[in-house]
């Protein structure tokens, strides 16, 4: 029975849960039952506790001496570091009937994904009617949804941790890429690091069409850096020219704690698994982040953070999605966590020891004891390979790029073949690409990943191996070795460069590889959903920039391309196309049809794709032929 919404409230009001070490208080400020109180499955009804977490952290402690500048932070009479987070759960109402786990998210800028990513469901930030819930699919399975602020630099209401200042001067450095011509511009993801003063002499703007290219100054007395409305404003004289890099660097005084976000996942995690008088438990805790929160995920793993003070593993899976190779600016002086340009630079790349071109020595995980060590999924989309240095390659192969890597047992890796960052809309339609956007799903791959990852937990029951790109059968290939087709009017990828092959005094030289296509244009690696097993286009991680947002040679960040069949033979041949029209490869739409049937039931044998979502991969790529041949038709 569920309990009556005044009575949640009031003993969330009144009663805060205090304790002593890492987590000094848990408040909950709402509980409420969501969905309008209906059962999902046999898990029964849902409630939602929105509240705030109280942390305090001891610079002495070796557990915290990773976290950047925390011993500079503000301390209280009893010598501890104090700072708090927010907390957003939501969990079955009856939590007997749950499945036992903590399905953590590091939220991508304050933003709630789970329900949309797996759910099918849209992009509510505070879930509470059913149709927030989409398909209900994470509630089936019985999962505690937590949330807990990591970021400082985003506002309320998004998920966020109020992050100690740091007695601390430094500099700030972030680069940007405009899409449009202005004079005035506040980059998106830079903190509100207020500058010294808007004239310094010392600080700098340079502008460059590579990231890897030579940086080229711009005279001093052209730009000046002021704070508009809280946040760095940079002005430039006749403007900024849209699709070229440009980096400021300028001193402040307005350095945080940033890496108290790490600790702060660490220890609310921690203390909902083994602690008993909080008010959100659990036996197992996962943890998933996508793009900038995927690369938090391996910072996190690379810095120790998934060991809490006591010694014990935190999380039992840890699930860092569309990271590629990438850390970021999570913990360090000033630093940046939206800031996504270029982090593959940033060594190191693997799980397993390596050594670098400065012959320093390290991976993301050789700091674990086995009983510490967690089990990790990576799932990488084609983007991830090619654009914004991302570098998934570097993930699983050597740096010098002689030979493939060797992969823990505890880790799997997988490409998402022929997708990109995150799925387009379908239809696609246009954008900031050449071509098309690519909208190939992803979702169902990931929620078998995701039953596959808690049967690993729970019972040992290993997930399917790992299915990426290698070089030993060469599907796995330096870029000048793509067997891309050649297609009238589609940039030909093999002249996409990559950090150094150009300037090597800014960055050490790195192999750029990329997974290699078939005939049509398709990876052949990879976990190949039935849209790109029965292709009705060629979907790519590239898609060059469109001449209206400037540098139209290079390649927009995050984005694939989807480039469509010819629908008939004549219409190929006019087009000079290499590629088999619709009307040549499929008798009609039936066989269509039986062919994505055929190779989604090959996905279910590989446990890659649930049984019961089979006809919702049908019932999609139906829409997609109707939608490719023009045509509309009814069962």
């Amino acid at each position: 029975m569920i309990r009556p919404l005044s009575l949640l409230i009031a003993i969330g009001l009144l009663l805060p849960y205090a304790a002593s070490a890492e987590v000094s208080k848990v408040t909950i400020t709402s509980r409420t039952t969501v969905a309008e109180g209906q059962a999902f499955g046999t898990t029964g009804a849902y409630e939602k506790l929105i509240g705030m977490i109280e942390f305090t952290l001891d610079p002495k402690d070796r557990h915290n001496t990773r976290i950047a500048d925390l011993e500079k932070a503000p301390r209280g009479s009893d010598g501890l570091v104090h700072f708090s987070a927010d907390l957003y759960v939501l969990r079955p109402v009856d939590a007997a009937r749950g499945n036992g786990a903590l399905l953590f998210e590091i939220a991508n800028r304050g933003r709630k994904g789970l329900l949309g990513r797996f759910n099918r469901a849209g992009g509510s930030q505070d879930p509470t009617k059913m149709a927030d819930f989409g398909d209900g699919f994470l509630m089936r399975e019985g999962y505690t949804l937590v949330w807990v602020g990591w970021q400082f630099d985003v506002a309320p209401p998004l998920v966020r941790v109020d992050a100690p200042s740091a007695d601390a001067p430094g500099r700030v450095r972030f680069s940007f890429i405009p899409d449009a011509r202005q004079t005035d511009l506040t980059p998106a993801d830079l903190p509100s690091y207020r500058p010294v003063g808007s004239a310094d002499p010392s600080a700098t703007l340079t502008v460059r069409d590579r990231f890897w290219g030579t940086p080229t100054p711009i005279a001093r007395d052209r730009w000046q850096i002021v704070t508009a409305n809280g946040r760095p404003q940079i002005h430039l004289d006749g403007g900024f020219e849209p699709g070229r890099v440009y980096e400021v660097d300028y001193p402040s005084t307005d350095a945080r704690v940033a890496g108290v976000g790490l600790a702060a996942t660490r220890d609310a995690a921690s203390a909902f698994i083994h602690r008993t008088d909080l008010p959100v438990r659990g036996r197992y805790a996962y943890i998933f982040g996508a793009s900038q929160s995927g690369r938090f995920l391996r910072q996190f793993l690379h810095d120790g953070f998934n060991v809490d003070e006591h010694d014990r593993r935190v999380f039992d899976v840890v699930w860092p999605h569309i990271a590629g190779g990438g850390l970021g600016s999570f913990n360090e002086r000033f630093a940046a966590p939206g800031y996504s340009s270029f982090p593959a630079t940033r060594f190191p790349f693997t799980d397993l020891e390596q050594r670098n071109a400065s012959g320093e020595r390290d991976g993301i995980l050789i700091g674990y004891k086995p009983d510490q060590l967690p089990k990790v999924i990576y799932t990488d989309t084609s983007v991830e390979y090619w654009g914004q240095g991302r570098a998934a390659a570097l993930t699983h192969t050597t740096i010098d790029g002689k030979r493939d890597a060797d992969v823990p047992d505890n880790v799997r890796i997988y490409l998402l073949s022929g997708t990109q960052h995150g799925e387009a809309t379908f239809p696609p339609n246009g954008g900031n690409g050449q071509a098309l956007p690519n909208p190939t799903p992803q979702a169902n791959v990931m929620r078998a990943l995701l039953r596959a990852a808690h049967q690993w937990a729970t019972t040992g029951t290993k997930p399917p191996d790992s299915r990426h790109p290698q070089l030993r059968d060469r599907t796995l290939v330096a870029v000048s070795a793509l067997r891309f087709p050649e297609l009238g009017g589609v940039g030909d990828p093999r002249g996409i460069e990559g950090p150094g092959q150009s300037v090597k005094d800014r960055f050490a030289p790195l192999p750029f590889f990329v997974p290699q296509v078939d005939a049509d244009g398709n990876e052949v690696a990879g976990i190949r959903v039935p849209e790109v097993t029965v292709p009705l286009a060629t979907t790519t991680g590239w898609n060059f920039r469109a001449e209206r947002v400037g540098n139209p040679s290079t390649i927009y960040a995050l984005l694939g391309s989807y480039i469509p069949l010819a629908k008939t033979r004549t219409e190929r041949e006019l087009k000079h196309d290499p590629r088999p029209s619709i009307a040549e490869r499929y008798k009609s739409r039936d066989d269509y049809v039986q062919r994505i049937r055929s190779a989604a039931d090959a996905l279910v044998k590989d446990r890659l794709l649930l049984a019961e979502d089979v006809d919702n991969v049908v019932q999609r790529a139906t829409r997609h032929w109707d939608w490719a041949t023009g045509t509309t038709q009814t069962n």
